[in-house]
């Protein structure tokens, strides 16, 4: 939600630094610790979050317990489904949780519910960042549920490696891409066993990123 800078260097034209002018608007600035879970299904919502600093991850868990990542919040982003909860007045569908220390502004239902009458450029900042958002996880979906496990895990693995390598575990990949560990397991020793990967504990390293690339292009069932 980077408008959001831009909103309240516009709108109020006063000569001050960014952090003055969140604190001005949100009114209260929070540091939060890593590992904080900030809501679970089915709480009930009462605060806009701002995330200054760090990052948060927006994920939903089956009755099995299997989770599934629907996004993250980074810096000078909101949560979607906070935005949701508020305007819907309903209870949050999903859990969340800070994979990093993060700074962040918060604002009252009521604040927050007031300043999105009260401003246009607010209110346009919050419902672009919904908007882009929402056509994230409706991608995410159809992956999920259109899109072949092998394929999404070698695209997954193509864009969040640094320098040929990861450093995640199995159930953490499984938990990025929706699936069971079991699964994900299976499909990489397939790779290592075509020479796509190698595999040690906790770390993966990819020696044939074209391969892995064919794989990820060709990912419709």
């Amino acid at each position: 939600m980077k408008g959001l800078k831009n909103m309240t260097i516009n709108e109020r034209n006063e000569e001050q630094t960014i952090d003055e002018l969140l604190y001005q608007l949100f009114g209260n600035k929070v540091e939060i610790p890593v590992g904080t879970t900030l809501f679970r299904q089915g709480d009930s919502c009462q605060q806009y979050v701002f995330i200054k600093s760090g990052g948060v991850k927006v994920f939903t868990r089956s009755e099995n317990g299997r989770e599934l990542v629907l996004y993250r919040i980074k810096p000078n982003e909101s949560c979607t489904l906070t935005t949701s909860c508020l305007l819907g007045d309903a209870f949050y569908p999903a859990e969340a949780v800070t994979e990093s220390d993060v700074v962040a502004y918060v604002l009252s239902k009521p604040a927050f519910l007031s300043e999105l009458n009260r401003s246009s450029q607010f209110r346009a900042a919050i419902f672009n960042s919904y908007a882009q958002r929402l056509k994230d996880v409706i991608s995410l979906i159809s992956e999920v549920n259109f899109s072949r496990i092998d394929a999404r895990l070698a695209k997954f693995l193509l864009t969040q490696c640094e320098n040929n390598q990861l450093n995640i575990t199995h159930q953490q990949l499984a938990t990025e891409l929706g699936s069971a560990r079991e699964v994900v397991s299976r499909h990489l020793k397939e790779f290592e066993k075509r020479g796509w990967v190698r595999l040690s504990r906790g770390i993966i390293v990819l020696d044939d990123k074209e391969a892995l690339r064919a794989l990820g292009e060709f990912h419709l069932i």
